[in-house]
């Protein structure tokens, strides 16, 4: 069945129930993951130019230190669970490509991930990565909420 899982993370509680789904169908399958989180590239509008690289510079460490945390965290679930994972962050303007894009690289063959639910005028502001992976992915996706 599925032997290499993508568990793309952003931190939340509803992707953390994701994890912890995807790592007890990993250790019932005998599967590795591969944990995922995906960093929105700094952008700014400016009229102070001289304050972005300091900015900018503030935004990735913070960030990177952010994904490591939330990758630290899905790999001392794994080891708990003696589930094989490997992971890292990527820098992506949209997550969804990112995610389908390690997917392929990786040769994942199920992508658990999830989703919070959002309805109505909420969804339509905000978007979805999740539903934008659900319509663009040629690989089962397994969604949590």
């Amino acid at each position: 069945m599925y032997k290499h899982i993508l568990l793309p993370t952003d931190g939340s509680e509803v992707s953390k129930r994701a994890v912890d789904m995807g790592l007890d169908l990993a250790r019932a399958l005998k599967a590795s993951v591969y944990a995922l989180h995906v960093i929105l590239p700094f952008q700014a509008l400016s009229y102070m130019t001289q304050i972005i690289p300091e900015s900018e510079t503030s935004y990735t460490e913070e960030s990177v230190r952010w994904a490591e945390r939330y990758l630290g965290e899905v790999r001392d679930k794994a080891m708990r669970a003696g589930v094989p994972c490997d992971s890292d962050y990527v820098f992506d303007k949209h997550p969804c490509d990112a995610i389908l894009d390690i997917a392929k690289k990786r040769e994942c063959d199920l992508i658990v991930m999830g989703s919070h639910g959002w309805h109505g005028f909420t969804k339509l502001l905000l978007g979805s990565e999740t539903q934008k992976v659900l319509v663009r992915s040629q690989l089962p996706v397994l969604v949590c909420r």
